[in-house]
């Protein structure tokens, strides 16, 4: 039996998050190799230790990662921040190696 982060169940079909980088997903498959617990995420067709994951309501999922909607997001606005990153000056010896 996979138990994840917090000593939950985890079985196929559950929806979970990893710890880390917050990726969701749901658990598609689970194997157990030198008695460590994985569990392959569909998002990432990626496997993750059960023990960096912890087990999502639905619920919890669709309260908290509603994808936004186009009127959601001033596409314009993020246009011209990322330009103004483009044309940035660099500036000649702003960071010194430590040696």
């Amino acid at each position: 039996m996979a138990l994840d982060a917090r000593d939950k169940e985890i079985k196929i079909n559950s929806h979970v998050g990893y710890v880390d980088t917050g990726t969701i997903g749901e658990v598609i498959d689970i194997k157990t190799e030198y008695e460590i617990d994985w569990v392959k995420i569909d998002k990432t067709d990626l496997w993750y230790r059960s023990k960096l994951v912890e087990v999502l309501d639905k619920k919890d999922i669709k309260e908290k990662f509603t994808p936004l909607k186009d009127d959601d997001v001033d596409v314009e606005s993020m246009k011209d921040n990322a330009f103004k990153f483009e044309n940035m000056d660099a500036i000649s010896g702003g960071a010194e190696g430590g040696g």
